[in-house]
């Protein structure tokens, strides 16, 4: 459909090298050499292969586009418009459409779009995971398939990870919407409902993946509040009392989604089913005063005396002896006429608390509130609570306001949200390792784009010690030696208390740096903005820029570029690349190196309490280790990734099953959810 003839392709070639000063990538040019060896990568191989043929097309196109004034681009967007709404296939308009995006960004914003981002927007448009390493431009790739979807006049969203990423994206892709005579809106916490009516009427709407499931949870609890059932279940309802009514639902339906940070979002969020609550009114005093009596008493019961520990399921359990404990301990008239089942649970959770989760590394607390530290991204995720009453067991064990634990109001799962979208795609730098995943949960295809200039980045030995003094002591070295070279480091820890003891250790060998992490999410982009710069130290929790951007200033790149330090190994090795990702960007040199130990708390994870501390003893008198302990700490992490994704596949299956059995008897499974 997209071919043309060889004297076409070749005028096209031509004409392009004559328009970038014949810097042509002679890569991303098909012939009968790379049609074959396209076979052994499989279909992704063979898919990039035909795409490829796309690429003159759209150069040709491009070259009759430049000399439009601003007026005949928008005039020229239109006529797309026109012929998308008239039944043409969006496919075949493909070229124009990324020919006439190229054109408007390098006029407004003076970014042209590569050809490996035109091979990343076509990935995205045909319902595949774009795999594009750090810093090749993904929010510029994200217009092309954005722009040719909104032109059907149903809306295109882009889901991202955060508020700050959704808003800066926009603002800074706005002008070449505008440019093209389409609206766009964003969605923000804060948004009233006005607000978020008018941005989802937009042409094309960016926000988090987070606030489009609440909206669509509250649209439909709106709608059965009105009496309109929807038509899979009791009709349409009345169409005057619905039209008369002075609230209405904020979305429109679910066409088209590119979700950035794809794994982030499909993969590691999708744990957590967003959950609207609704309130429980009975013996919420009771309730209150038996979670502070237990959280209080929680430092009382020891493991393997009062309680057993679960490690692959990580539940308590209490013991005979702990029962005892239970029943004999002093309590509130309020909190003794609980029934005992009820007690030893409350009591159970406390316990879970009080070994498991941890301030400033689980959890951060926030004028007054626990807010959750996204163990993925190790940013805050603000308005996400633990499910089964450990949210509420964490506040009282803070020593902050109780939130009594709510009931489901309604509830949808991440997977469900963009399962719900007729077309959906998805970019990020780390996706191959969860091809399987995305294949069987969404049906996405994960494509591998080549970069735009070949990769530099070296990869330093590995270096393991016996435990955490002696491996942050190697880290520190590491840090003066690279630091005393005049290059930029950045260094990866795996929690916010973490990020701070290594700041502290920092601090007391007299190397000025600066530490970001979940306290400083608000001066995210300064600091990242200036991690490269020459003899600068940057300290990060795994959130490290992720969607922002680290450029090298002057002479930098002459010197070896940014040095990473990994300094554990976090539950997935999607994170550890997402770190590594951060150096050597765009062509640009750059290094990194690993380090690890035998306490490090991935061991613990994937081995459990007994086995990880006998890891732990045989490394508390060794600074250094053999080399092939790397290999057992990557096997423990390759361990916890499969439980992880167990525990996502047993999710879905109950979902798919409650969903299956709730509409069967006409429920609404995402209103009508069991507590």
């Amino acid at each position: 459909m997209f071919m043309e003839s060889n004297a076409t392709e070749k005028i096209a070639d031509q004409e392009l090298a004559e328009a970038t000063n014949g810097k042509q990538d002679l890569r991303l040019r098909p012939s009968m050499l790379t049609r074959a060896t396209s076979l052994a990568h499989g279909l992704a191989g063979w898919k990039m292969e035909n795409w490829k043929s796309i690429l003159p097309v759209i150069s040709s196109h491009e070259q009759s586009y430049k000399g439009l004034s601003e007026r005949e681009i928008r005039k020229q967007s239109l006529a797309l418009r026109y012929r998308a709404r008239s039944g043409e296939s969006l496919a075949r308009l493909l070229p124009e459409s990324y020919a006439l995006v190229r054109v408007a960004s390098e006029r407004v914003l003076g970014m042209r779009h590569y050809d490996v981002q035109m091979l990343g927007g076509i990935a995205l448009f045909k319902g595949a995971i774009a795999e594009m390493e750090t810093g090749e431009g993904k929010t510029l790739t994200a217009t092309l398939p954005v722009y040719l979807r909104a032109l059907m006049g149903y809306g295109s969203h882009l889901a991202t990870v955060n508020d700050y990423l959704a808003a800066r994206d926009a603002e800074e892709m706005a002008p070449v919407y505008e440019a093209l005579g389409l609206t766009i809106g964003v969605i923000q916490t804060d948004d009233s409902r006005d607000q978020r009516r008018e941005a989802y009427h937009c042409d094309i709407t960016y926000g988090t993946a987070k606030e489009f499931g609440f909206d669509f949870l509250r649209d439909r609890l709106l709608l059965r509040r009105m009496g309109r059932q929807l038509s899979e279940f009791l009709g349409e309802g009345s169409s005057q009392r619905w039209e008369e009514a002075g609230d209405k639902p904020v979305q429109r339906e679910s066409y088209y989604c590119v979700v950035d940070e794809a794994d982030s979002i499909l993969i590691d969020e999708a744990r957590t089913p967003l959950i609207i609550g609704s309130i429980g009114e009975d013996a919420v005093e009771q309730i209150t005063q038996t979670y502070a009596w237990s959280a209080h008493h929680a430092p009382l019961f020891e493991e393997n005396e009062d309680y057993e520990y679960d490690h692959e399921k990580r539940k308590v359990e209490l013991t005979y002896a702990g029962r005892q404990r239970v029943r004999a301990l002093p309590k509130p008239d309020l909190v003794s006429e609980m029934g005992l089942v009820d007690l030893y649970e409350y009591t159970e959770r406390a316990a879970k608390v009080f070994r498991d989760f941890h301030l400033d590394q689980h959890y951060v607390v926030v004028d007054g509130e626990i807010t959750i530290v996204d163990e993925s991204t190790g940013r805050l995720a603000e308005g996400r609570k633990w499910r089964d009453g450990i949210h509420q067991a964490i506040e009282a064990k803070e020593n902050v306001e109780i939130t009594v634990a709510t009931g489901q109001a309604a509830r949808i799962t991440i997977q469900d949200l963009f399962l719900r979208y007729r077309y959906l795609g998805g970019m990020t730098g780390t996706a191959r390792s969860a091809t399987r995943e995305f294949r069987k949960v969404y049906k996405l295809h994960v494509i591998p784009i080549p970069t735009n200039r070949p990769n530099l980045r070296k990869q330093w030995h590995d270096t393991v010690t016996g435990n955490s003094d002696a491996k942050w002591a190697a880290v520190v070295d590491e840090v003066k030696r690279v630091h005393e070279e005049g290059r930029p480091v950045l260094i990866g820890t795996r929690s916010i208390e973490k990020s701070e003891t290594l700041s502290q250790q920092l601090e007391d060998a007299g190397i000025n740096h600066q530490v970001l992490n979940a306290h400083e999410v608000e001066r995210e982009a300064d600091i990242v903005a200036q991690a490269g710069q020459g003899g600068k130290v940057t300290v990060a929790t795994n959130m490290a820029g992720r969607g922002t951007d680290i450029k090298l200033s002057d002479g930098v790149a002459d010197i070896g570029g940014l040095h990473v330090i990994c300094t554990e190994l976090h539950d997935s090795a999607r994170i550890d690349r997402q770190l590594i990702g951060r150096c050597a960007r765009q062509g640009d040199p750059g290094s990194f190196r690993q380090f690890m130990s035998l306490d490090d708390d991935v061991l613990r994870e994937a081995h459990g309490r007994e086995k990880s501390e006998r890891f732990a003893r045989q490394g508390e008198n060794r600074d250094s280790v053999s080399p092939q302990f790397a290999s057992q700490t990557r096997k423990a992490q390759a361990k916890v990734e499969k439980k992880h994704y167990r525990d996502r596949a047993t999710m879905l299956h109950h979902e798919k099953e409650r969903k299956k059995m709730q509409r069967e008897i006409g429920q609404d499974p995402y209103l009508d959810s069991a507590d």
